[in-house]
């Protein structure tokens, strides 16, 4: 399976979050049913690892994955992004073959 890999931006936005709150943020990232094009990601900021997570880190950093979305997520960046409309953390997925606008849901 290839490779979940953690930007440099998303590492740096996760240590200063972690600064901010004197303790490791971690980031979850997991694979749903659901939204306009079939899957949809869910973010979430987290404390600690659950049992089976895979542990992604770079830089001090960490994102956690879970077994089931592991494989739907394999070679996907986790990457942080500032735009004009606002910073969020995106999911570069390579296995998506499309997505909705907003970017949150796709298809495989």
């Amino acid at each position: 399976m290839n490779p979940i890999t953690l930007s440099a931006s998303a590492a740096r936005h996760l240590n200063r979050l972690s600064a901010d709150a004197g303790h490791p943020i971690l980031l979850r990232v997991a694979v749903e049913g659901g939204g306009c094009s079939g899957f949809q990601y869910q973010l979430d900021l987290v404390e600690a690892p659950e049992v089976g997570d895979t542990v992604v880190a770079y830089d001090g950093a960490q994102a956690l994955i879970d077994e089931v979305s592991a494989p739907l997520l394999a070679g996907s960046i986790i990457d942080y992004v500032e735009e004009l409309v606002g910073a969020q953390f995106k999911i570069l997925n390579p296995q998506a073959k499309s997505s909705c606008g907003c970017g949150v849901s796709f298809s495989i």
